[in-house]
């Protein structure tokens, strides 16, 4: 029942390590375009998971689908409407074209048309990635006992 929020977990670790330990030593963009695709793995895996909890029949394909689900189930979170914004902005940085600046360097940066990622901006990003993962385990816990 729990698989997905551990899994979800699991994929925040892998980030962990992938800021501090390989992000550090190897200093490129690929590793970057890496942690933006497993913290939206982690995003996607807390969201199946309270859909999955909360027992919604339809269960959709894209994850966009499953998003608009979740707004209409808590339509007066605001909280969950910024973290879904936040969420389709990862989406987008991850599907744009990019380039890499300053790689192998101290400020190795992800350029494209959406905006530029630094580790600096990296960090905020895995920050408020686990905030999401649980505020999505609160609101799950929050609606079971109702």
């Amino acid at each position: 029942m729990f698989e997905d929020i551990d899994t979800a977990r699991g994929e925040l670790k892998r980030v962990d390590h992938l800021i501090y330990v390989t992000l550090k030593y190897t200093r490129t963009a690929d590793v970057i375009k890496n942690v933006i695709k497993r913290l939206i793995s982690a995003i996607d895996f807390a969201v199946m998971e309270i859909l999955t909890n909360l027992k919604v029949k339809d269960m959709h394909k894209t994850a966009k689908e499953r998003c608009d689900s979740l707004l209409k189930m808590f339509p007066r979170v605001k909280e969950l409407k910024d973290y879904v914004r936040f969420y389709n902005l990862l989406r987008k940085i991850d599907r744009a074209e990019y380039t890499a600046k300053e790689e192998y360097r101290k400020n190795v940066t992800l350029v494209n048309s959406i905006m530029n990622v630094t580790t600096d901006v990296l960090m905020e990003f895995y920050d408020k990635t686990v905030e999401f993962v649980l505020f999505l385990e609160e609101l799950t816990e929050k609606k079971k006992k109702r």
